[in-house]
């Protein structure tokens, strides 16, 4: 007798299965907690903020990628004829240069994610590792005049890299690693002034949770009485704004470092690539209401 539709057992694609094992397994956390300080131990200055991609708006490292991919993939095209094996070791050389850039900025990325996101980006870097090690393999056989054993290697190492790639994905995409996770925020919360507490509730440079249709805001109360509002849930990996640090008009997020100015929600300090969405503040009869500041920059009008 068959099954009726609503009793069906959903079963789940076996490569999702053994991403969400991968996600679970604690076995290398050691090596990535090692590989993790070291990376941010890194003595990289204003650097670390480029290569994270604060200047873009959004993470650099998918952009460089596309670099030795393509090259790469372009090469196996090539490979597919014995007569332009010359051209294809030319693009083998082209990604391996472009590897270098590539990495680094994925690493210092992958250094401040979560524990789930970690382990996955550990196995995306060792198959992306392994690529690199097979098509550094296929241009030494191609210098050497071992054409076919080069061919060979760079097929390989396209498969790592596909590999690599498919984990990269996953990453970005069902684990949100480098996602805005402030991007809701101006289509969850409704237009207006919204009242969130007297001026009491709110301590002079103490930073105080509330929440507007059902988004935790931060609101901060400089010494001088001036208020500020911002999106309570960090861009970068929605930390807990109002568990950070406030000084110098700006607040620090409490789990990877992020610093945002308190008066635009600015990211003055990566590893948040997307600033915070900000209220603009009024006190009525002794109460504070905050209303989403306009992605325009103009202030809510009473």
């Amino acid at each position: 007798m068959s099954e009726k539709p609503g009793r069906r057992r959903t079963r789940r694609n076996p490569v999702l299965r053994l991403l969400d094992a991968l996600e679970r397994y604690p076995g290398a956390d050691a090596v990535t907690d090692v590989l993790g300080r070291g990376v941010r131990g890194l003595p990289l200055g204003r650097a670390r903020d480029l290569l994270h991609g604060r200047w873009l708006g959004h993470p650099v490292h998918p952009l460089l990628v596309q670099v030795p991919i393509g090259s790469w993939l372009s090469a196996a095209v090539l490979d597919l004829r014995s007569d332009r094996s010359r051209e294809a070791g030319l693009l083998v050389g082209v990604g391996l240069a472009a590897a270098g850039p590539a990495a680094l900025t994925g690493a210092v990325d992958w250094a401040e994610l979560h524990r789930p996101q970690m382990r996955v980006g550990l196995v995306h870097a060792l198959a992306n590792t392994t690529a690199v090690g097979l098509y550094g393999a296929s241009l030494l056989c191609r210098l050497t005049g071992r054409t076919g054993a080069g061919r060979a290697c760079g097929f390989l190492g396209l498969t790592a890299v596909g590999l690599g790639g498919m984990l990269g994905g996953h990453m970005a995409y069902r684990q949100a690693s480098g996602a805005n996770h402030a991007e809701e925020v101006p289509h969850v919360v409704g237009e207006g002034w919204h009242r969130i507490g007297a001026v009491d509730e709110f301590p002079a440079g103490r930073p105080v949770r509330r929440t507007v249709d059902d988004v935790p805001v931060l609101v901060v109360r400089e010494p001088g009485g001036t208020l500020h509002a911002l999106a309570e849930r960090c861009s970068h990996l929605a930390g807990p704004l109002s568990e950070g640090t406030v000084a110098d008009g700006c607040v620090r997020c409490p789990w990877h470092g992020s610093v945002f100015r308190l008066s635009d929600g600015w990211n003055v300090r990566g590893p948040a690539t997307a600033p915070q969405p900000a209220f603009d503040t009024r006190v009525v009869d002794g109460h504070v209401e905050v209303s989403l500041r306009r992605q325009d920059g103009r202030r809510a009008e009473d």
